[in-house]
């Protein structure tokens, strides 16, 4: 798949998600085969109103391609605010939200709320792409219910308007995540659009992305909620697109040491307190499925301290694994 100037082989996208994709798991899912990352979703006033915390969360991934996600609804501001979002980042391309179904921002008209103004989706990519010099991709849904579904129209509005690549997620905007992906629209997307599409839904390992693959005919795949706790995900579906032997996972003591570096690299970015507080829930969803760990999830729901996850981490490799 070519974007822009990069030629990417079997691109593997780690879906932008507020609140999970932080430098820190971006890098840890990117050193497990996920070739294209992006940012959290960063707003584009806030951006330009010189906003310091949404500044801190367009790190750049340090390793394989990696994309700032802005978004808003005014095509100037958002103009201003990709500038402002690749000067800060350096990030390798511009990616537009349009796709978020939360009602802070869809009811406000941003994310997936464009999809119901696609005239003013289509003006926002324009004046992006004139603004900046690296390829600018659009993120989106079907549409806004199953009454609105509209994104054969909407796609072509985004390639019209110079967009590099679009990734379309199977639901509707009211499913939010609920429901089945619907693979077939993906499809019909991918077969009048000459640009690259890439394919988001229901991608739970390496058998759901093969026949994600074959029945959309995507360029690649994005990988959302899967990686909760399961950065692994990304090696066993890349070796299944080469045709190669799917890995297992690791046993529980390696996986523990990666939970670690991931929490190692959050303290490095942002410091104990904030690193603490969400490797709450990142350390709980590395405990998924694993027998007997509730002792060890009470513990890890009060974490407070690099210590503290040092003590549990050495108590779960002793006692479960």
């Amino acid at each position: 798949m070519r974007l822009g100037k990069y030629e990417i082989e079997n691109p593997l996208v780690l879906g932008p998600m507020a609140g999970v994709t932080d430098w820190a798991f971006r890098t840890i899912c990117a050193q497990l085969g996920a070739n294209i990352t992006v940012t959290e979703m960063v707003s584009s006033r806030a951006l330009v109103y010189k906003d310091k915390k949404s500044a801190a969360l367009l790190k750049k991934t340090p390793v394989g391609l990696c994309g700032a996600q802005i978004f808003g609804n005014d095509p100037g501001i958002m103009a201003q605010g990709a500038q402002l979002a690749l000067e800060i980042s350096g990030c390798d391309f511009l990616d537009i939200n349009m796709g978020c179904p939360m009602p802070k921002i869809a009811n406000s008209g941003d994310g997936c709320g464009l999809m119901r103004t696609p005239e003013l989706a289509e003006a926002i990519v324009k004046e992006v792409v004139k603004a900046v010099d690296v390829p600018v991709t659009v993120k989106c849904r079907l549409g806004w219910d199953k009454g609105s579904i509209n994104v054969l129209d909407f796609t072509k509005r985004m390639e019209q308007a110079g967009a590099a690549m679009v990734a379309v997620h199977g639901r509707t905007r009211s499913m939010l995540y609920s429901g089945v992906a619907d693979w077939d629209m993906i499809r019909k997307v991918k077969e009048q659009l000459s640009i690259p599409v890439i394919a988001n839904g229901d991608i739970v390992g390496a058998e759901s992305a093969l026949r994600c693959l074959k029945w959309t005919g995507a360029d690649g795949l994005m990988i959302g909620r899967t990686t909760f706790g399961d950065p692994w995900i990304f090696q066993q579906v890349a070796a299944a697109m080469a045709q190669q032997e799917i890995p297992g996972r690791p046993c529980l003591a390696d996986r523990v040491d990666v939970a670690l570096e991931q929490f190692r690299l959050a303290f490095e970015d942002k410091g104990e307190h904030i690193a603490c507080l969400e490797a709450r829930k990142h350390f709980a969803w590395y405990l998924r499925g694993v027998s007997h760990s509730s002792y060890y999830k009470t513990q890890i729901s009060a974490i407070s301290s690099m210590e503290d996850i040092a003590r549990i981490a050495k108590g779960i490799k002793n006692d479960l694994e």
